[in-house]
């Protein structure tokens, strides 16, 4: 092996070990999302970097799979705290806008007249 091989891979592997202790003691949920979407990147750049030195196209599709899971997997966790946060405690009732931003719509609503 070369030293591009042991230098790729040692610090694709040193920010996986990153990503992972980040995931174990996040303490709150989007911190685990973003060592998680991290821990997916770094997968995928892992698969690109043996692709490209190896000179193996075969594992082009399974990059695509992994950057598609990693991107709908993110936004489908923001969708999922974005709602959250929307939500009033009281039944689960949605509370809309924040207050400034249902302000700035009512004065472009106002202009447009």
């Amino acid at each position: 092996m070369t030293v591009a091989y042991w230098l790729a891979y040692g610090l694709l592997g040193g920010g996986a070990l990153l990503a992972l202790i980040r995931l174990g003691l996040g303490p709150s949920l989007l911190d685990r999302v973003v060592a998680t979407d991290t821990l997916l990147v770094i997968i995928a750049a892992g698969l690109a970097v043996h692709a490209g030195l190896a000179r193996d196209p075969t594992l082009v599709p399974v990059l695509v799979v992994v950057s598609l899971l990693a991107f709908v997997g993110s936004v489908s966790v923001a969708r999922y705290i974005g709602g959250m946060l929307l939500r009033s405690g009281d039944g689960g009732q949605d509370v809309g806008l924040p207050q400034a931003a249902e302000e700035r719509a009512g004065q472009v609503g106002e202009a447009d007249r």
